[in-house]
């Protein structure tokens, strides 16, 4: 008897506890966000036409700050992509030297194999020592396949197991269609790219190593009394463009991956299987000054924006502020910017603890019903749990409400 009388009075406690707790904290309502206020709209115009008619096998028109495509014809197929290979095997180069396991000044000594390289050359020598830093502008403005050999060789020592390294480096881009045999695109079977991969690998190099991606333009470079121009004829025709690389052989055609920024927005077009140096130029301006001319780009959101503040449950704070890791960045046909729809997408219920950083939603950016941005929400502080008071509240009001 007394054990029950014990058992009911501490029932009586917890009940008379809850009942204070719940007299003093009103019902909470949670407030997530379902709609991101946008920046304000800019004028109506007319409809977007569709891209210009390209005389290439492949092509593609991608948006450097999303990766968006906004034009493209047979981006997937697999083609020879010919010295466009090289994009690759400078992008390797540049990572060894970010990561410190290869300097600029660093000398290669040239192998037999490399001077014998056929194709375009740097006009290196056997036995002669280059520096790295040379090699990669007979690389890149010369499009010496010598060059490419020599770097290869330094990095890998040899070029087979230096094309292991650039099929790694694909498969971690997400090139999907893509296989290399060689390091300079001299053809050969199981060796093939896509316009679309390409535009991916141009957009990393350009994201993640700016700074050496500047090779890409200049015009000339003289190695061994030789003066040779870069192969690229935009960096010529158009001071807009910077950038990137030519590619030909017999069986791939001409072909040309080219990057150019206008008033911070930058595209990326490749071209693939043209049919001579200046229908690849041609092709790759008209999808630029396409892509220029009939879309924009707009911050939606900077990095200190608080897109949401909702309700943290057994938290010690209320609630927790949401924002994104980088700028979100879109691009648009032109006048369609006041069509977009933002949203976020949050769980029924946020509980602490939670940590700084920590992903809570996702934000949502489409315009006609096509995702055009996908991006995680982030927690922007820290949120310990509350007490065992406050839990205990908030477990009630969670269950009172059938959450």
């Amino acid at each position: 008897m007394y054990f029950r009388n014990a058992l009911g009075g501490l029932a009586v406690l917890i009940v008379l506890t809850t009942s204070i707790a719940v007299a003093q904290t009103p019902a909470p309502t949670p407030t997530p966000a379902s709609r991101p206020a946008l920046p304000q709209p800019q004028p109506q115009s007319a409809p977007t036409p569709s891209a210009p008619s390209i005389p290439a096998k492949s092509y593609v028109l991608m948006d450097f700050a999303s990766g968006r495509m906004l034009a493209e014809k047979n981006g997937d197929q697999r083609l020879e992509p010919a010295s466009l290979t090289k994009m690759m095997s400078s992008y390797v180069v540049f990572e060894e030297i970010a990561a410190g396991r290869l300097k600029r000044d660093d000398l290669v000594t040239i192998s037999e194999k490399a001077w014998k390289t056929g194709g375009s050359k740097m006009f290196i020598e056997v036995g002669k020592q280059v520096a790295v830093e040379d090699l990669l502008r007979g690389m890149i403005i010369q499009s010496g396949n010598d060059a490419t050999v020599a770097l290869a060789e330094q990095v890998a020592g040899s070029e087979d197991v230096f094309a292991q390294m650039m099929n790694g480096t694909a498969k971690r881009l997400g090139m999907d269609n893509t296989h290399f045999v060689n390091a300079d695109g001299l053809p050969a079977e199981e060796h093939y790219s896509s316009a679309h991969d390409m535009a991916r690998l141009s957009r990393a190099m350009i994201a993640e190593h700016p700074d050496d991606y500047a090779l890409y333009a200049e015009k000339t470079f003289e190695w061994n009394g030789i003066t040779q121009h870069n192969r690229n004829s935009l960096l010529w025709r158009d001071d807009s463009v910077d950038g990137i690389k030519t590619g030909h052989t017999e069986s791939a055609g001409y072909c040309l991956a080219a990057s150019a920024e206008r008033d911070g927005m930058r595209l990326i077009a490749v071209v693939m299987g043209t049919d001579s140096e200046k229908a690849r130029a041609d092709a790759a301006q008209a999808l630029l000054n396409y892509g220029f001319r009939f879309f924009e780009s707009h911050v939606l959101y900077q990095l200190d924006a608080e897109l949401a503040t909702p309700k943290v449950w057994k938290g010690a704070v209320e609630s927790v502020a949401l924002g994104v890791a980088e700028p979100v960045v879109v691009t648009v046909p032109r006048g369609r910017y006041s069509d977009l729809k933002a949203s976020m997408d949050l769980p029924r219920q946020i509980i602490a603890p939670i940590q700084q950083g920590q992903q809570v939603g996702t934000l949502k950016v489409s315009l006609d019903g096509e995702q055009l941005v996908e991006r995680p929400l982030l927690a922007r502080q820290s949120v310990e749990e509350a007490g065992f008071f406050g839990r205990l509240n908030d477990s009630f009001w969670m269950w009172w409400r059938g959450d």
